[in-house]
């Protein structure tokens, strides 16, 4: 067996770590709203995504409601909004349905940041007053990695109802300019082979997790290969060309019926003026870079590349089986790129497992066994999606690098495009 290394998290239990933690994770929040206006702030560009005023008022609902409600001399800034910003927690009322979140003006944006003013103080008090006993330093870890969740988003969100706007908007105009050079070649692919044999995964309980990564458990895995990095924009356009989303033999049905009724010609983003393909980012529209990482492309489109190979994508504990080996590094947030970058070097076998991009497995989405989810309401987190989604490993461009973890699972539908989703190829040895 493969010994395993896990990255640092937030371990703080008690008194000043724990509000430090909690004061960091709201400032960075607020942080990355800093680059847009209230009106960007309004915007909801697909039932999928949020407003970004949304998100400020949904972490704070989860704070108030999970640790603040039952909290003795805890009043609410405004009963109202309850119901408002409650995500899909239907064990606590009624959630407003999600394609309607840019109907809310109202509380205008000065209210959501005076909210979150109000229960940022009553967490104080309350870290500074009361013994946090196991229930609450639980909680509010659990809520400090559901708003680092809820960041990333942020970021998606704003991407996706940016690149619609004619006037080519950008959320930080440095960002394009961040690419290699013109003449940079991506480092040559490899595909590593492993034994396989009797591997435990999940996590170990060292440290948080979700309930969706636990119990740790054994697996039998197959001897299998995995590639050295994840596939590029340049590879990606090697399907294109030989008409890979006019060739049915590579998709599953569910798939060709995507590519037929959204008419994917390409990842979302991707535009050709014809000659040449050009990627919108955070930092606005760029020429394609063929050495980065493809990115936004949906499970169906990571699968069928994958067939076209030859290939297939890893399942979910072939990747943990490897990554579990590795450190946590790579192309997160707080690098300020936002964008997947190229590998310039090959120091290690395989690169790129964690940050860049989210790799799609070919795993679906399914409790492991034992599985246990929390109590309601907080039991509504992640146990009731375990059906017709699928996982994807590694974080991304856009993540905070203390949420990653090798056993993490992320999950979407395999249509799903706008998230930073990209591809790792395995093979059967």
């Amino acid at each position: 067996m493969l010994a395993r290394k896990y990255p640092s998290e937030v371990t703080a239990q008690t008194g000043q770590g724990l509000l430090e933690a909690y004061r960091d994770v709201r400032a960075r929040t607020e942080a990355l709203c800093g680059p847009l206006t209230a009106e960007d702030q309004q915007l909801q560009s697909m039932a999928e995504a949020s407003p970004t005023k949304w998100h400020l008022a949904h972490t704070t609902w989860f704070f108030e409601t999970f640790v603040l409600a039952k909290t003795r001399g805890y009043v609410p800034i405004e009963a109202g909004w309850h119901e408002l910003f409650n995500s899909y927690y239907e064990t606590l009322g009624r959630p407003l349905p999600r394609n309607l979140r840019a109907l809310l003006s109202r509380p205008s944006l000065e209210d959501v940041m005076r909210w979150r003013a109000h229960v940022d103080d009553a967490i104080r008090r309350l870290l500074e007053t009361t013994p946090a006993d196991l229930v609450l330093v639980r909680i509010l870890h659990l809520g400090i990695h559901h708003e680092w969740q809820h960041q990333e988003l942020i970021l998606t969100d704003i991407k996706h109802a940016f690149s619609h706007n004619p006037l080519r908007p950008f959320y930080r105009p440095d960002i394009a300019a961040n690419g290699p050079p013109r003449d940079f070649n991506a480092v040559r692919t490899s595909m590593w082979s492993y034994s396989g044999g009797r591997a435990t995964v999940g996590h170990d309980g060292n440290g948080f997790s979700f309930d969706n990564e636990r119990p740790r458990h054994d697996v039998l895995l197959r001897p299998f290969s995995l590639a050295s990095r994840l596939v590029t924009c340049g590879e990606y356009l090697e399907f294109m060309n030989v008409d890979g989303y006019r060739r049915p033999e590579f998709w599953l049905a569910d798939g060709w019926t995507a590519v037929m009724e959204l008419s994917w010609q390409a990842p979302l983003y991707w535009l050709s003026d014809g000659v040449h393909w050009w990627i919108y980012t955070l930092g606005g529209w760029r020429e394609l870079d063929e050495s980065e990482p493809v990115c936004h492309v949906s499970y169906y489109e990571a699968d069928a590349y994958a067939r076209w190979c030859g290939a297939r994508l890893p399942t979910e504990h072939e990747w943990e089986l490897v990554a579990g080996t590795l450190e946590i590094e790579g192309n997160f947030v707080e690098s300020r790129r936002l964008h997947p970058a190229s590998v310039s070097d090959q120091r290690q076998p395989v690169r790129q497992m964690f940050g860049d991009a989210w790799e799609w497995t070919a795993s679906p989405y399914v409790p492991y066994p034992g599985f246990r989810a929390e109590p309601v309401p907080l039991g509504e987190y992640n146990g009731k999606f375990m059906c017709g989604h699928m996982v994807l490993r590694g974080g991304s461009c856009l993540s905070p690098r203390a949420h990653v973890r090798a056993t993490y699972r992320n999950f979407f539908p395999p249509h799903t495009r706008w998230q930073m989703t990209g591809i790792r190829l395995a093979r059967d040895v």
